[in-house]
């Protein structure tokens, strides 16, 4: 008999499910997605063993929710971005930079979130409520857009700017950025600029 099977922790969470995925998360995080599992998520979260099967049919369905979890936590960090801001030009550039901030500072959880390989049971660029990533994304290019634009464009302007903002996360630990970064006052400051200057190519003569 295992120590688990011997010993088991009692339910002592109000809202377990969720006691799960942060538990994940953290783990994540701390060491990786190779130790994620059900029972050490079980263990992290202070419960039985059998506790997770009680809300996830698999550690798939487990990372879904923390994947979800992750996009909360996106949209949380770019309401918190445009707080006070007085333009809606400073407010798009304020969503970008945000994004781009979530990606490098919880790396293990943005790999997660995009992991091509895993089988979600959700669409990344779906809205599920008006504080997603997405919705607050649409809300900052329709305000910056002329009052006829057409929504085709508003969508591909949506799709451009996504994945600029995730190019520019995946790209920004480049050591050749080192220079700008400095010469700007930081990485974040870098990371304005850059996006600040997203279709300036269009008026330069090549």
């Amino acid at each position: 008999m295992t120590a688990d099977a011997a010993d088991p922790k009692p339910y002592h969470h109000g809202d377990l499910s969720r006691a799960l995925v942060e538990a994940a998360e953290r783990l994540l995080e701390r060491e990786g997605a190779s130790a994620l599992s059900l029972r050490a998520v079980a263990r992290e979260a202070g419960v039985s063993a059998a506790a997770p099967y009680h809300h996830f049919k698999d550690k798939n369905e487990l990372l879904n929710a923390v994947a979800r979890l992750g996009f909360e936590q996106m949209g949380q960090a770019m309401k918190k971005a445009i707080e006070g801001l007085a333009t809606p030009s400073e407010r798009m550039n304020a969503v970008g930079v945000a994004y781009v901030c979530f990606a490098r500072e919880n790396k293990a959880l943005y790999n997660l979130m995009y992991d091509p390989g895993r089988d979600r049971d959700f669409r990344a660029d779906a809205p599920q409520s008006p504080d997603s990533p997405l919705a607050i994304v649409m809300a900052a290019i329709r305000e910056n857009a002329p009052p006829d634009a057409a929504l085709i464009d508003i969508q591909l302007s949506q799709i451009a700017g996504w994945c600029a903002a995730h190019g520019l996360a995946q790209m920004a630990g480049n050591k050749d950025f080192d220079p700008l970064k400095a010469a700007l006052g930081g990485e974040k400051a870098f990371f304005s600029q850059v996006l600040s200057h997203l279709g300036m190519y269009r008026g330069l003569k090549l």
